[in-house]
């Protein structure tokens, strides 16, 4: 080898050594340490685990379509290939360093999705996180939507329940002894629940969320007005800063909440149809101020009046099986059960923060326990006050009508007359009552059977 090629290798070698070094020496604000992939119906989220905040951008390309991240000043440490893209549209996971020091992550996708991104901060479980959102994107066209008819009774439709298991996916809820989490306990037991539901003759249940993924607040109320429904339960398991608390407890819509809820509808109304009465109801969007704002405060007082009421059969029946940290319905302004027309409750089953009911909370049978109380709660609700044009709402129409009913005999009356007005023979005036004859006295209490 001759002294010239010694001294280009030598060049080579020295630059290497100083990129090398170079490297080396770069000081990273932050990591990306882990990455989990969550598949909702609707949307896939992507959650990159970083030590700390950190800047980033996000764009599309097409051809082929693809999500770009830029995260400034970050280092990748663990491999992105190993995630698992099942049920996303993400085909593929791409990274790379670019300029120095920057992280670019390339999502392959299948097909056109909108992406949006937001950064969390630590929790119970996690620490800082990079979440990205891809949304399917959906047909501008939809299909019509049922509309409920509360005049045809021979519709006979079923009732509606959406059951919201709460948290879901990166946010796990409360964290128990042992790590058990909350959004496992309430997906188990709103499982329970949805089956039996769905076993009663005239009920139907639907869920807000099938799988350990999240849906946003405001969509799960949405969801509860896509299905029709004329119950929304949302439910939660209670942690507090003392493992002592404990007991189950129900909640309802605050005044207050309603108040300002009524005020955030009132204030988009002009781009808003079906508000109130659920679909097929009544709209706000061609009335007055005024008269708009008459029509919303009817509809949520008496949304707001149907929760209270199937809020307490439902603590009633929790009672008869656990300890009650409330013996009455409480009112908070919680988002999800802001609707206003859809009676809505939200259900703390328990302390998952307490020790003993942590370890009830997690056993099956113990949920399904909760399910058969909340299930029973709602039962008794609904045979008392069925919604119009439901099958139990014609079912309790008919045993009424078929009901023998009392009346008191005013001076004047005949037996004869009362048959008459009533449609129903002399007969069976008297056989319904064992008269012997058809003398009646004043103040006398009959009973006139059905026509």
């Amino acid at each position: 080898m001759s002294t010239r090629e010694n001294k280009t290798g030598s060049y080579f070698v020295v630059m290497l050594s100083a990129l090398l070094l170079c490297a080396s020496s770069i000081t990273y604000a932050a990591s990306v340490t882990n990455a989990r992939v969550w598949p909702a119906p609707d949307h896939t989220r992507l959650v990159f685990e970083i030590t700390s905040s950190i800047e980033h951008k996000l764009f599309s390309m097409s051809s082929p379509d693809r999500i770009v991240v830029d995260m400034s000043n970050v280092k990748l440490v663990t491999d992105l290939s190993e995630l698992s893209l099942a049920g996303s549209p993400i085909k593929r996971i791409r990274s790379a360093a670019r300029n120095g020091d920057d992280l670019r992550v390339v999502l392959d996708v299948s097909r056109k999705v909108s992406p949006k991104s937001f950064l969390l901060k630590p929790n119970q479980q996690y620490g800082n996180r990079l979440v990205i959102d891809l949304y399917e994107r959906q047909s501008k066209s939809s299909a019509p939507r049922t509309v409920k008819s509360v005049d045809n009774q021979r519709q006979k439709r079923d009732i509606v329940v959406v059951i919201d298991a709460g948290h879901g996916g990166e946010d796990p809820g409360a964290l128990g002894p042992g790590r058990v989490r909350e959004k496992d306990v309430v997906l188990a037991i709103s499982k329970e629940l949805k089956a039996l539901v769905n076993a009663k003759r005239g009920m139907k249940a639907q869920m807000t969320r099938n799988g350990d993924y999240y849906v946003g607040l405001r969509q799960r109320t949405g969801l509860a007005r896509k299905h029709n429904a004329d119950l929304f339960v949302s439910i939660h398991a209670d942690a507090f800063n003392k493992p002592q608390a404990s007991g189950a407890s129900v909640y309802a819509l605050s005044k207050r909440g309603a108040t300002s809820e009524a005020a955030r509808w009132l204030a988009k109304k002009e781009n808003s149809a079906d508000l109130i009465g659920g679909v097929g109801g009544v709209s706000l969007d061609d009335k007055d101020d005024v008269l708009a704002g008459v029509l919303l405060d009817l509809s949520m007082t008496a949304s707001l009046n149907a929760s209270l009421g199937v809020g307490s059969h439902v603590l009633k029946a929790m009672g008869g099986m656990t300890r009650l940290h409330k013996k009455r319905v409480e009112q908070a302004g919680f988002v999800v059960l802001k609707s206003p027309d859809i009676p809505s409750i939200l259900v703390e089953t328990g302390f998952i923060s307490n020790p003993a009911e942590a370890s009830r909370l997690k056993t099956r049978k113990y949920q399904k326990k909760l399910a058969n109380a909340i299930y029973r709660g709602m039962d008794t609700h609904f045979r008392t006050s069925p919604p119009p044009g439901t099958l139990l709402s014609y079912e309790q129409y008919n045993r009424t009508a078929s009901m023998p009913r009392k009346y008191k005999i005013r001076r004047g009356d005949t037996l004869s007359g009362i048959a008459k007005r009533n449609q129903v023979t002399v007969s069976q005036l008297r056989k319904e009552n064992s008269l012997r004859s058809d003398q009646v006295k004043v103040g006398q209490v009959i009973r006139i059977p059905a026509s």
